[in-house]
């Protein structure tokens, strides 16, 4: 099986999903690759901020999204021993500090939308497995295997939207500089008590931080840090540990937690890093999202990111498509374009993190 198209995007998350949307409205030939059989697998970071929620709204994509089910986050609250003790509510003016959208709810809707245009195509359970090359060392399209098939998809270029564990930027060999936090997430979902609020609650366990964050649902998500690389050795301790610090941080959720969290498989981990590469772009090729710089789970930002960078990359890709350029040095105005922002961003997470205790350090008043 042999395709041709101006781009080839590997990778139906958020960030290249939205991008195969805005390229195929604008009439460029684009291929989306997703090594998954459907939309409906699981993540973790699934809230907006103000940027992202722009966006959406930009492409005329939110209110659809809004309509498959979101919800507002009225406040974060910072807790101490059961008791809030600091709270942040909406800036005058808006109605949320955060949005949260199942994933499966935000792709949806931008696969049901691109599915309308002719100019776009999408191959679910497809995994690449090469990249290809001209003569003069340009990036022309990719191999992949699709339910035991191999596909050649040739395009002016590559579009590496897979992830931090981008398949794309191993065979593009771009040198990746791994940044470690020091920390693992334990991720871990629960039904909310009645009554429970929208909010985004956190609170310090062992000096690590532990995050609850309310989910569309009627669903409480736990992002809960532990030492890194030490979860083997935790589950050889008392699983009581875990639910027992859960439910001193938050008495409310005593039930709850009793009745959901039962074992170490009711727990996900999450391997805490961020990554910067040494170029997002070569000829005919680019990286973005998280294969491009990955974000930690510090301030939700990942999603975002992701979204802002398909945002900028479709303007760069759109120029490139009508000059017929697709050469580095006009891709790299989308790595121009980005990489300080986000740079800046992924400092900010490692200071919030390493800072995050001084939030519950409660002012003497003399």
């Amino acid at each position: 099986m042999k395709l041709e198209a101006d781009v080839c995007i590997v990778g139906g998350g958020p960030g290249g999903a939205l991008l195969a949307y805005i390229l195929a409205k604008n009439n460029i030939s684009t291929v989306l690759l997703e090594r998954h059989e459907g939309i409906d697998k699981e993540f973790r970071g699934e809230h907006l901020n103000e940027e992202g929620e722009q966006i959406l709204k930009k492409y005329g994509l939110y209110e659809q999204i809004k309509e498959y089910g979101l919800l507002l986050m009225e406040r974060i609250e910072y807790w101490d021993h059961g008791q809030m003790i600091k709270k942040i509510v909406p800036e005058a003016g808006k109605s949320h500090v955060g949005i949260h959208v199942p994933q499966n709810h935000l792709l949806r809707v931008i696969f049901d939308e691109s599915e309308q245009l002719a100019s776009h195509q999408a191959l679910l359970g497809t995994t690449v497995t090469d990249l290809l090359i001209d003569e003069t060392g340009r990036y022309i399209g990719v191999k992949a295997n699709r339910h035991g098939e191999e596909i050649t998809i040739q395009s002016s270029v590559i579009i590496g939207a897979d992830g931090r564990y981008s398949t794309v930027r191993k065979l593009a060999k771009i040198p990746t500089t791994i940044i470690k936090h020091g920390y693992d997430l334990l991720w871990a979902k629960i039904p909310s008590p009645e009554g429970w609020e929208p909010t985004i609650k956190l609170a310090m366990v062992d000096e690590k931080q532990l995050a609850l964050f309310t989910q569309y649902g009627g669903f409480i998500q736990i992002g809960w840090g532990i030492e890194e690389d030490s979860y083997s050795a935790l589950r050889k301790q008392s699983f009581t540990q875990f639910t027992d610090r859960i439910r001193l941080a938050f008495p409310e959720l005593t039930e709850t937690v009793k009745q959901h969290i039962t074992a170490c498989k009711d727990f996900v981990v999450l391997k805490v890093q961020s990554c910067q590469c040494e170029t997002w772009v070569k000829d005919g090729l680019v990286i973005m999202g998280d294969a491009a710089h990955t974000m930690s789970p510090t301030g939700a930002i990942g999603v975002n990111s992701a979204l802002k960078d398909a945002d900028i990359l479709a303007d760069v890709i759109i120029n490139a498509v009508k000059s017929d350029k697709f050469n580095a040095s006009q891709l790299k105005q989308f790595e121009n374009a980005r990489r300080e922002e986000v740079e800046k961003q992924q400092h900010e997470q490692l200071y919030r993190e390493a800072t995050f205790k001084e939030n519950f350090v409660i002012p003497v008043t003399l």
